[in-house]
């Protein structure tokens, strides 16, 4: 059985490691999240030690997914600290280990936080992903809109310039006003 669950700060900091090794199995297996490869597990780890600073002023809410004590993968979302932005917010970090994949974990982590977004009154999502990679085909299926492509946005773990594709989704009561 998997379970999905909101971490405090105390309980990000509990699970860091795991959730180190689960981010350097995402680079070594050549997402482009943000990171080169190879990624330094010491920097992995200081990398979610200091995302608890943003959950804990409630500008990150950061879920994973876990069965029979093993971490399976992770989501956060990224509120924005303006005022006439509290309506939104950046979906960040779909992770799930590479052994993993193709099982409904990713759907299920992605489906946990477009619930808990429309149950905080976020009525809009947001994302950026490597054009053409297997995120792409999640998003669309799971009802996300292809906005446009951003040539040479990122790099991928290798350091490759590559596109990045936004997405957006609509939630709540304005999804039906577009």
């Amino acid at each position: 059985m998997i379970a999905v669950v909101r971490l405090t700060p105390a309980e990000l900091h509990r699970v860091v490691d795991e959730l180190a090794d689960l981010l350097t199995d995402t680079v070594d297996g050549g997402a482009s999240i943000g990171f080169l490869a190879p990624l330094d597990r010491t920097a992995a780890v200081a990398w979610w030690r200091e995302r608890a600073d943003a959950v804990s002023a409630g500008h990150l809410t950061v879920w994973v997914a876990h069965s029979d004590d093993r971490l399976l993968g992770t989501v956060a979302l990224a509120f924005p600290d303006k005022p006439n932005s509290r309506h939104r917010a950046e979906l960040v970090e779909l992770m799930v280990h590479r052994d993993g994949r193709g099982q409904g974990r990713g759907r299920t982590l992605l489906a946990t936080a477009e619930t808990e977004a429309a149950a905080a009154g976020v009525t809009l999502l947001h994302l950026d992903t490597e054009t053409d990679s297997p995120a792409e085909s999640l998003y669309l299926s799971a009802g996300w809109t292809r906005l446009g492509a951003i040539p040479d946005y990122a790099a991928t773990p290798s350091g490759e310039p590559r596109p990045t594709t936004i997405f957006y989704k609509q939630l709540g009561a304005s999804a039906g006003d577009a």
